[in-house]
């Protein structure tokens, strides 16, 4: 029998592929190694592609449901490592306006991290 997709399904499924979307241009754009390189991160090469295939696979796993809780926790990371490399030095610059507009996806996919974090956890205190 066909199981139907909830509001969560459907928000694990385009977070996953939003980190999917994100992933693939790490790995075949030239440009990003530039923007890491930027960063001051030791080893930025190996950092982009320890990044990239993190989100690719964690991106997969999502979309596929499986072991999702562990999907999402090195996803939280990556957000938190984006706002703190990208985007607090945004704010320090080019102040609060930039910062807000800037930080807009990264804060809302945390959010969404996290909401599926939660429920992921709830779902197995349940069972």
């Amino acid at each position: 029998m066909h199981k139907s997709l909830n509001r969560m399904d459907w928000t694990r499924m385009v977070v996953g592929y939003v980190f999917i979307a994100s992933a693939v241009p790490k790995l075949v754009v030239h440009d990003f190694k530039g923007i890491f390189l930027s960063l001051g991160l030791p080893f930025p090469e190996t950092i982009l592609y320890l990044v990239a295939i993190t989100e690719l696979i964690c991106g997969m796993l999502l979309i596929g449901g499986m072991y999702i809780k562990q999907a999402i926790a090195p996803l939280i990371l990556i957000m938190l490592g984006a706002l703190y490399l990208t985007k607090i030095p945004l704010f320090l610059n080019q102040g609060f306006v930039a910062f807000i507009f800037e930080s807009r996806l990264d804060i809302f996919l945390l959010v969404l991290l996290l909401l599926l974090w939660q429920q992921n956890r709830d779902k197995s205190v349940d069972e």
